[in-house]
């Protein structure tokens, strides 16, 4: 982008970022080698050990025999340690510096469940996710994006808006629901006049930042089946769009985000609903669509990840006992930029700078909008730091055969969604944060003994309730006349007029 104030202004005017669920860059990706030679992707040589310990252990080569995946791989801090060094964490070794070696994937599957390395060591044929295949052909792929961190869900979402995790390595249920405090790049853009909606599909996961649940921010949350395609063909997107998908997959509505045991095949209707919304939108020409994905759920990838000059974002270390300096990041993961701006085929490999080690990893993208939007601060030192992608809009001018709609793609699943099933460890934080929403934070059965044994129906169920509840009380705030700073929380009855103070107290209280 052109820093001169003389000169064009930057195309792109609107960002819209879509984070799905725990898949590797090879997984999903890496045979679109045999489409584009120029994607470092996989040939089949690949291989792992089913033991790293024991040189003559029969090793496993990495297929293209990816349907259904179920179950779920390990992707823990420490099943990942395994994964991308080869052997099994513990005190001693995680406090060694060692180079990645990628060789402990099927060793940490099967370890977990007896041949679950077949499910780690496959990926998806280019025919069986054809709305990826496209987009890879028609617009970009960056082939070295990876994980902010070596860890689960939670903590590298939160690094996609806000640069940190404010030290969480794991899905921390006592820091989650009452909120993370650390500035984000909504709050960065508003400060600077400019917009940002966030599309949900259930309540968004992007209440985990404490600072949304503000009322001056509610508005800004709209539901995705009501108003995005509504928005997009009335030209009213705002100028940083974030999409919330389904993460709870029913049989009525399956999940949509990509995570096992979901069907792929959903999360790709679910793109092709997104892209030709925007593609059929006024403000086409000024939009660069992102798609990337939290972290690789356990499953292989061939590159290396960075372990060395990452610096980190805050200064402050994880908990006990990894005690983590969030010095090295996570695996590679799929991502993809449209924009009538890219030319096709484009393959984006690792920045230019700003520093000699930076990568792309997701504090780029608030990186990348606060050079495209030219706000005035960095989050942290990791955004600071991280690759900014603006070189992907490529062009002159905005192309004019982009395509208007995408494959339509074959389900893959031949079996039911699971609603009765025990909710996964994301869903019941998920749950846990609604119950903060709710005002279910001072039951007795809060926090464990409410998901213990909830299924993911009655998990739907509940935080569609809690976020009714949630509305309701902003709604009755603006009534009061609350000022728009006040972060909204419900309280029982007799204790619903207390003081901006006492709601924020009640707020932090979710954190012990």
């Amino acid at each position: 982008m052109a820093s001169d104030e003389n000169s064009p202004a930057f195309p792109i005017k609107t960002v819209v970022v879509l984070v799905q669920e725990n898949r590797s860059f090879d997984h999903m990706l890496g045979w679109m080698k045999g489409i584009n030679p120029e994607i470092n992707g996989v040939t089949g040589q690949e291989s792992n050990p089913l033991d790293s310990s024991d040189p003559n252990s029969k090793r496993v080569h990495f297929g293209d025999e990816s349907v259904y995946v179920d179950p779920d791989p390990g992707h823990s801090i420490q099943d990942i340690y395994e994964q991308v060094f080869g052997e099994k964490w513990s005190q001693a070794s995680g406090e060694k510096k060692k180079a990645p070696t990628m060789q402990g994937f099927a060793q940490n599957a099967n370890r977990i469940q007896s041949g679950m390395d077949e499910a780690v060591m496959n990926g998806f044929k280019p025919d069986v996710v054809p709305v990826y295949k496209e987009l890879v052909t028609q617009y970009a792929v960056c082939d070295r994006w990876f994980a902010s961190m070596p860890a689960s869900t939670q903590p590298n979402r939160l690094f996609v808006h806000s640069a940190t995790s404010h030290g969480l390595t794991s899905n921390d249920t006592g820091k989650l629901i009452g909120g993370l405090p650390q500035k984000t790049i909504f709050e960065s853009l508003d400060e600077s006049g400019y917009s940002f909606g966030i599309y949900y599909q259930y309540p968004p996961s992007t209440l985990f930042y404490r600072n949304l649940r503000k009322l001056k921010y509610v508005s800004r949350f709209h539901q995705f089946d009501l108003e995005f395609k509504k928005h997009c063909k009335e030209g009213k997107l705002p100028n940083y769009v974030v999409i919330e998908q389904r993460y709870f997959d029913l049989l009525v509505v399956p999940g949509n985000d990509d995570h096992p045991s979901h069907d792929v095949s959903i999360g790709q209707k679910f793109i092709k609903e997104v892209y030709e919304a925007l593609r059929s939108s006024p403000q086409w020409n000024e939009i660069l669509f992102i798609i990337t994905y939290d972290e690789h759920g356990g499953f292989y990838d061939h590159v290396p990840t960075p372990v060395e000059g990452v610096p980190s974002p805050d200064g402050i270390v994880g908990p006990q006992p990894f005690s983590f300096g969030f010095d090295r990041l996570g695996v590679r993961v799929p991502t993809i930029f449209i924009s009538p701006w890219i030319q096709p085929g484009t393959v984006l490999h690792g920045p230019s700078g700003p520093y000699p080690t930076s990568e792309y990893e997701h504090s780029s993208i608030p990186a990348t909008v606060k050079k495209i939007f030219k706000l005035k601060d960095f989050l942290t030192k990791r955004d600071a730091w991280a690759g900014t992608f603006e070189v992907v809009v490529n062009r002159e001018t905005p192309r004019t055969d982009c395509p208007v709609t995408l494959p339509e793609p074959v389900k893959l699943r031949s079996s039911l969604a699971q609603e009765n099933k025990q909710i996964s460890d994301f869903q019941a934080e998920l749950v846990q944060m609604a119950a903060c929403l709710k005002g279910d934070h001072k039951k007795k059965t809060y926090p464990y003994e409410l998901v213990e044994k909830m299924t993911v129906k009655e998990a739907v169920e509940y935080v569609q309730d809690a976020w009714k509840k949630f509305l309701h009380e902003c709604d009755e705030s603006r009534k009061r006349g609350e000022d728009e700073s006040t972060i909204v929380i419900v309280t029982s009855p007799k204790n619903s007029r207390r003081s901006f103070k006492g709601k924020l107290l009640s707020c932090l209280a979710c954190n012990n």
